[in-house]
């Protein structure tokens, strides 16, 4: 007879690969769905997360997703929140969130720093004549995984050698605001001898300037977005770990190391962080996802000047790369297909007038194009789109010298009272370096809308809709 250890051992095991099998055959029948979603710094993802949850929560009598074909057609027989399905994920907070946006007075909720997940399962009625005979209401069931934009930048070091992905950051560094932002970091480099044996202390000493360096790059005057390695500025569950502690070196030698050189050390670190960090997060989470969106706050790079766009640009064409599906493509060799849509979505879209969000996609499109057309030449289903996920102000008018001109009205970050202002136009195509002139852009930010019954009505929003259709529609 087996011990009960053993036997509580064996159904243990047995209850993990039953679960497992489960969720296999739910994927395989399309009843199972891993959205994920990302964004750059300050991109709104848990407003997006927030807003589309308690759309979904609502939607059996909603008339706010009108280009969401389920709910447009009364299909949806209800949704409900369930029970975290993976228990190593932290929870996704929407209670916390949405209780932020209908407080009185209403606040946006706190950003999250690592990966969270919510699971809804959606009652639905299906279009499908054949699916009909089988049974007349069918559930899918949508896993939301939330995680930080930087760590998506980790994926193309997974190609490079400490030494090639040292020579890129030291480029970086050569141009302004980089060289001035990384001037105590590159001086402190600069006095070690990275042939002599490591020190403890100077590899820490070393890890934290780069990481100072990393956080003054992200602050809201600079705007950088291509920021490496993500964990830096977004550790996550690996604050203040050992496995952190590197940096690239700007004055690599031209002869062998030894290997407990300076140099040898903060490359095995590096390769242990590829291992250990990227790929394993790559591995677990990424494998398992269907559908992807990438937030971008493409206005904050207005605001600050041609080198955050141009950075901001960088950083969206390397996250779009790694999506290339073909057989040299980053996903096929580490990972193996598996997104099949991926929608890159322009936020705040509330924060200019509604004649110019075909701008703002277009503005988009062309911060992509340099490796748009290979991804969807490769396979990818990809889309742009420009949305709110919480719409915050409203269309308005006014007379300037004579003429009617389109405004927005909201209540400023900074203000305790709405106000109608012109925030600026959105150029059709991408203006030369010397045309990024200082006040030429004045996107501001603002408060969250009051909500007088956001449960029964719906969070206002713009575009939302579209975008649940291009990145579920095809589900129901």
């Amino acid at each position: 007879m087996l011990s009960r250890v053993k036997t509580q051992q064996w159904l243990a095991q047995f209850s993990k690969h039953e679960k497992k099998a489960e969720e296999y055959l739910n994927r395989a029948l399309d009843k199972q769905t891993k959205l994920a979603v990302t964004g750059l710094s300050r991109s709104g993802k848990t407003v997006f997360i927030t807003s589309l949850v308690h759309q979904l929560l609502n939607s059996v009598e909603s008339n706010h997703l009108p280009f969401f074909d389920i709910v447009s057609s009364r299909r949806v027989q209800g949704v409900k929140a369930m029970h975290h399905p993976d228990m190593h994920i932290p929870a996704f907070r929407y209670d916390d969130s949405i209780s932020k946006l209908y407080d009185n007075p209403p606040t946006w909720p706190q950003p999250t720093s690592g990966i969270s997940e919510i699971r809804l399962a959606i009652r639905y009625k299906s279009s499908n004549t054949m699916l009909k005979h089988v049974a007349p209401v069918h559930t899918l069931y949508l896993d939301i995984i939330d995680y930080p934009g930087e760590w998506l930048l980790d994926l193309p070091l997974l190609e490079l050698s400490y030494e090639a992905w040292s020579q890129q950051i030291a480029q970086l560094c050569q141009q302004e605001p980089r060289l001035s932002l990384s001037e105590e970091w590159r001086r402190f480099l600069n006095n070690l001898d990275v042939t002599a044996p490591a020190k403890d202390a100077d590899l820490r000493k070393a890890a934290e300037l780069y990481t100072d360096f990393l956080h003054q790059c992200k602050e809201s005057q600079y705007g950088l977005s291509l920021l490496q390695p993500g964990r830096f500025t977004m550790p996550g569950d690996l604050k203040d770990a050992p496995l952190l502690e590197f940096c690239p070196l700007l004055n690599l030698p031209t002869t062998i190391s030894s290997d407990d050189s300076l140099h040898m050390v903060m490359k095995k670190r590096y390769e242990s962080y590829k291992k250990h960090v990227v790929q394993k997060f790559y591995t677990d989470y990424f494998a398992s996802f269907d559908r992807q969106i990438v937030l971008v706050d493409t206005l904050r790079a207005f605001n600050v000047g041609y080198s955050a766009f141009s950075d901001m640009r960088d950083a969206l064409n390397m996250i779009l790369k790694s999506f290339n599906y073909g057989k040299t493509g980053l996903f096929n060799k580490f990972f193996g297909l598996k997104i099949d849509k991926l929608l890159f979505a322009a936020t705040k879209a509330d924060h200019v007038t509604p004649n110019q969000l075909p701008n703002l996609e277009r503005f988009l499109q062309q911060m992509l194009a340099q490796s748009y057309n290979s991804a969807v030449f490769e396979g990818v289903n990809i889309d742009t789109l420009a949305l709110a996920a919480v719409k915050c102000t409203q269309a308005a008018y006014t007379q300037f010298q004579g003429q009617k001109i389109s405004c927005i009205k909201g209540v400023p970050l900074d203000r305790a009272e709405p106000v109608a202002l012109f925030p600026g136009e959105v150029p059709v195509d991408i203006p030369v370096p010397e045309d990024w002139r200082e006040g030429r852009f004045n996107f501001i930010g603002f408060k969250p809308p009051r909500l007088s019954n956001a449960n029964a009505t719906g969070l206002p929003h713009i575009r939302l809709d579209r975008a649940l259709q291009f990145l579920i529609g095809d589900k129901f």
